[in-house]
């Protein structure tokens, strides 16, 4: 059992309750911070503001609480999808998988999409942070100095690994606990091809080529432990942090090249609230550039078609879109078998050509059968497992369009799989070593059959990931930071040439991280807190 916390007590979450209610019923017009987004980096650094009790902050969630059980029960997690807790976004139809049009689902409720994942916790590789560090300018973003922020907000429950590990931090991470069989088997099927395995995905595996682990997982006394709850509950019946949920910011608003506030829609009506220091969107790689598309910040061609007035031409807002595609390989069980903890217990990162340094292709299992709508008809076993083969770094970009100016106007999402032909074919290649793994001695045992996709030829091959292809939920990149013409901000996460805006969300990363992403927002959400801190003397 984990060791209890004053946020455990029984008598917090009534104080919670009467502290917002509180806060609530005096809501200010101006407050020091104003915090847009309560996912995985805004969770960060809500908590982190109000650490300072001289600091107002007001926090803007679009969704609502998170106490549920489609959130709270990690095998429940799927449920999530296409519920209310889900932005339910959809990318344009796209030729190059066959017409399809992407499901992009994140996280609309406390927690962002922290709440609604898979509890993954995967760094990213010494490669991303490094090139992060490189794009921006500034080695505080390299993976030594990111390490150590690793170090400092973990609590972890595995295998002492003091140069790499922490423990006492907020974030209780831990191994799988009680992994599957097929979890099991599949490490056993990497060594059996001659790829390492490791205690952890988070250690030595993501400072060279990769391997095989069990996944780490934040899931604490069997429940989800999102960033949500780790970072900012326990801040909740503070009277400095005021939680508005059900508010939905429409934009920011900019005079004389400053933002000093933001318009929000809720309960159907518009409401204007200042911020006497920053604005800070943490809203996703979807939404945040949405605003300030909205806000007049943005291509100005764009924004003049939309009917926008332009305040601030910054033509990479909404460009450079990256996601993680990924293609389900099924094998059928001999016998039933049920899925434990989240239904995803084991991670594989690993190279689709030698030559490359680090790896580019990213392993997730899952301990249930899932096809694609497109691949269903293939015939799909009543009980199996699924190995989410995907890219870890594809080439192709996409981009956020703004259809409107009008009020809370929706995106146009143009994704782009496969619109770079290198990424079809390491897909390919993806794929194939996938089956390999599955059909090692290392399954025979527990499989009677491979499902999908099976022995294809080359064309029918690339038929078959054109309709397996999905999302890992993995949008970013947006608004990236760094130090060309397409950036939209910069080493600090401000926004160029507004003042007093900043970005600290996944839409900022300069490529999209190797493996999950809620880990390096964490990271994107405290390096923000430290910024602010410092530039305002808090």
């Amino acid at each position: 059992m984990s060791p209890r916390l004053p946020s455990d007590e029984p008598g917090f979450a009534a104080r919670v309750a009467t502290n917002q209610a509180e806060r609530l019923a005096q809501l200010a017009k101006t407050y020091d911070f104003i915090v847009c987004g309560a996912g995985s980096a805004g969770s960060v650094l809500a908590r982190r503001l109000a650490e300072n009790s001289a600091v107002q902050v007001l926090w803007i969630e679009a969704g609502g609480s998170d106490d549920r059980p489609s959130v709270m029960e990690p095998a429940a997690w799927p449920t999530n999808l296409g519920s209310e807790t889900d932005w339910g976004f959809v990318a344009e139809p796209n030729p190059q998988i066959n017409g399809r049009s992407m499901p992009m689902s994140m996280g609309k409720v406390l927690g962002g999409g922290s709440s609604i994942n898979v509890m993954v916790w995967a760094r990213g590789h010494r490669s991303d942070w490094d090139y992060f560090a490189q794009e921006a300018g500034d080695d505080s973003w390299n993976y030594e100095h990111v390490l150590g922020i690793y170090r400092e907000i973990e609590d972890w429950q595995g295998a002492p690994d003091p140069l790499r590990r922490g423990v006492g931090g907020p974030v209780h991470v831990q191994p799988a606990p009680d992994p599957g069989p097929a979890a099991l088997a599949m490490l056993n099927a990497a060594l059996e091809m001659g790829i390492p395995t490791h205690q952890s995905p988070n250690g030595a595996m993501m400072e060279g080529p990769g391997g095989a682990a069990i996944s780490d997982v934040l899931i604490r006394d069997g429940k989800r432990h999102s960033l949500f709850r780790a970072f900012a509950w326990p801040y909740l019946d503070r009277p400095n942090l005021t939680l508005l949920t059900h508010a939905q910011v429409n934009r920011v608003i900019v005079e004389g090249g400053r933002a000093v506030g933001v318009e929000v829609v809720r309960n159907g009506a518009v409401e204007r609230f200042d911020a006497a220091h920053e604005v800070i969107l943490s809203l996703g790689a979807i939404q945040t550039p949405t605003v300030l598309m909205r806000s007049g910040i943005g291509d100005g061609e764009e924004l003049s078609r939309a009917g926008v007035r332009v305040l601030h031409r910054l033509p990479g807002v909404g460009r450079n879109l990256q996601d993680h595609v990924s293609f389900g390989c099924i094998w059928e069980y001999r016998e039933p078998i049920a899925p434990r903890n989240s239904g995803s217990e084991a991670t594989l990162y690993w190279k689709s050509d030698p030559a490359l340094a680090d790896p580019d292709l990213l392993f997730c299992q899952v301990e249930f059968p899932v096809p694609s709508p497109e691949t269903a008809d293939r015939g799909v076993p009543e009980h199996g497992w699924t190995m989410f083969a995907g890219l870890a770094h594809p080439k192709s970009r996409g981009r956020i369009h703004l259809q409107s100016g009008d009020l809370l106007s929706k995106p146009r999402i143009e994704l782009n799989t496969f619109s770079h032909p290198d990424d079809l074919k390491a897909a390919v290649a993806c794929v194939r070593l996938c089956r390999d793994l599955g059909n090692t001695r290392a399954f025979q045992h527990l499989v009677t059959r491979e499902a999908m996709p099976g022995p294809l030829g080359q064309a029918e091959m690339e038929r078959y990931v054109r309709d397996a292809a999905v999302t890992y939920w993995h949008q970013t990149c947006s608004a990236k930071m760094g130090r060309d013409e397409m950036s939209v901000v910069d080493n600090h996460l401000r926004v160029y040439g507004v003042q007093g805006l900043r970005i600290a969300d996944g839409s900022i990363m300069p490529r999209v991280a190797t493996g999950n992403t809620q880990a390096p927002c964490a990271i994107i959400g405290e390096k923000a807190s430290r910024f602010i801190r410092g530039a305002h003397g808090l």
